[in-house]
């Protein structure tokens, strides 16, 4: 009997010595000629946000007018300043959105196609427009996106499967955003539930638990945080998010971006749209990349970075003439400062 029990005490230890096997997913995104992986231990996916008029007046007014210069420069800068995708949306006015959108959305994603390479976010909050997209758009876009809402999940969520295409799932309803992160969790195991009976697979389902302002909330990071280490240990999703809303409202917004995207990263957020074009925010991403090992030998890291070259001033004087090796240490016994410094000596 003693040794019975023993054995059964063995087995519960081993059984609690066990470590949480976080599942393997991976979404898969495409163009015509590239595929990208969505994935835990792939490398953060950047969703260039540029391609939207909501908020840039000029942007829709010239859309309306058939002009795309602007949609053509963004969709060209963002690649190149590193873009994993392009988010691609086509709500110039609130105007009989269901008439007027989806031929401006097909005319903008046949654009941006031809353009560049990358896959594409088709971005539409009306029906129609993202039908109209699936049936133009090369490859496997990501479809932005899908609510809690019982009206939105039964329109969209058919699309998903007829085009067998990922979509991105916001943690709100019909009662709105939640400030309690828990029922913005439950709203976000609905919609992978409710995929589920469409046949649609949790791996084709990136959540966004959405971001409130920092300013007006201060558990917003925590909050986010939180969320995505569930969203990712409980329903084993890929999640995204609209970066720049965490900075809403307060000074030199694009510095608390970039100290968002690593922590984000680290809690296992795996994309964001964001404007790639911000060389701060770029850097945390790869910098991020690096330290999360989904950077192979640097390899990315190094390319980018490789002839930068520092502004004057930024190095300490220990270190000038020093900047590719080891830094030099100050002589010793000498503080930095002192009494002649804080005197103006």
């Amino acid at each position: 009997m003693l040794q019975s029990l023993e054995a059964e005490s063995q087995i519960h230890s081993a059984h609690r010595a066990q470590p949480k096997v976080t599942p393997v997913t991976r979404t898969v995104i495409a163009s015509a000629t590239k595929e990208i992986v969505m994935g835990f231990d792939e490398k953060f996916c950047v969703i260039g946000e540029r391609i939207n008029p909501t908020g840039r007046k000029k942007l829709a007014a010239e859309m309306q007018a058939g002009n795309f210069d602007t949609v053509k420069a963004d969709a060209l800068a963002q690649v190149a300043a590193g873009a994993t995708m392009l988010d691609v949306n086509a709500g110039v006015t609130a105007v009989n959105p269901n008439e007027t959108e989806p031929p401006l959305l097909v005319q903008t994603l046949e654009m941006v196609q031809e353009l560049v390479d990358v896959p594409l976010s088709i971005d539409s909050s009306v029906t129609a427009a993202i039908e109209a997209g699936l049936k133009v758009a090369k490859g496997r876009p990501l479809v932005n996106s899908v609510t809690g809402e019982e009206e939105k999940l039964e329109a969209i969520l058919p699309l998903i499967k007829k085009y067998d295409v990922p979509v991105v799932a916001i943690s709100n309803d019909e009662t709105g955003i939640s400030e309690d992160p828990n029922v913005r969790f439950d709203v976000a195991k609905k919609i992978v539930e409710r995929a589920a009976d469409f046949g649609i697979p949790a791996h084709d389902i990136v959540v966004d638990p959405l971001v409130m302002p920092i300013g007006a909330m201060g558990t917003a990071g925590q909050q986010v945080f939180a969320l995505v280490r569930r969203l990712r240990e409980e329903l084993g999703v890929n999640t995204t998010c609209g970066l720049s809303n965490v900075s809403f409202g307060l000074p030199h917004r694009h510095g608390v971006n970039a100290a968002f995207i690593p922590m984000c990263i680290a809690s296992g957020m795996t994309s964001a749209i964001m404007n790639p074009c911000r060389p701060q925010e770029m850097e945390m991403v790869r910098a991020a990349n690096v330290l999360a090992g989904n950077d192979a030998d640097c390899t990315d890291w190094i390319m980018a970075y490789k002839d930068h070259v520092a502004p004057q001033g930024t190095f300490p004087s220990t270190m000038a003439g020093n900047q590719g090796g080891t830094p030099k240490p100050a002589a010793a016994g000498r503080r930095r400062g002192g009494r002649a410094a804080r005197t103006g000596g």
